[in-house]
């Protein structure tokens, strides 16, 4: 199955093609109030830890090492990516963020897991959950 799944400023209007608009950053953005964003849910607990935010934010560690934390994470805690997983499963997602450049941000790295998680799930689906039963076919005795 294919997956709609877009990301946007925060500070860029919202249009009616949006989809679901989650904020997913774990701070609040500056200057914004919650009714004027045209939000569908604020959630926390996909974006990077704080000490992991602070230690690229001081320059303790590389964009790299962050990606590569940021990864370990979500794979530790794949939980976190249920609930944007249902909003993207009913059509397109919008990721917010306050970030100045998205592209440089965990945005990206947030939504190739959420797209591989899918189709982890979706491919789970099609496999059998257990051997099919031949029992109709033979003649009882």
């Amino acid at each position: 199955m294919s997956y709609e799944i877009v990301l946007k400023r925060i500070y860029s209007p919202s249009e009616p093609t949006d989809g679901a608009r989650v904020l997913v950053d774990r701070l609040w953005p500056r200057g914004k109030r919650r009714e004027s964003l045209d939000l569908t849910e604020w959630y926390r607990d996909a974006s990077p830890s704080p000490l992991l935010r602070r230690q690229l934010h001081e320059g303790e560690i590389s964009p790299a090492v962050f990606a590569v934390r940021y990864r370990g994470e979500l794979r530790d805690d794949p939980a976190s990516l249920v609930p944007l997983m249902r909003y993207a499963r009913q059509g397109k997602l919008t990721l917010l963020s306050a970030a100045r450049n998205l592209e440089e941000s965990y945005l990206p790295l947030l939504q190739q897991a959420l797209l591989e998680a899918l189709r982890d799930e979706d491919m789970g689906d099609l496999e059998p959950a257990s051997p099919p039963c031949y029992r109709h076919q033979f003649k009882e005795e």
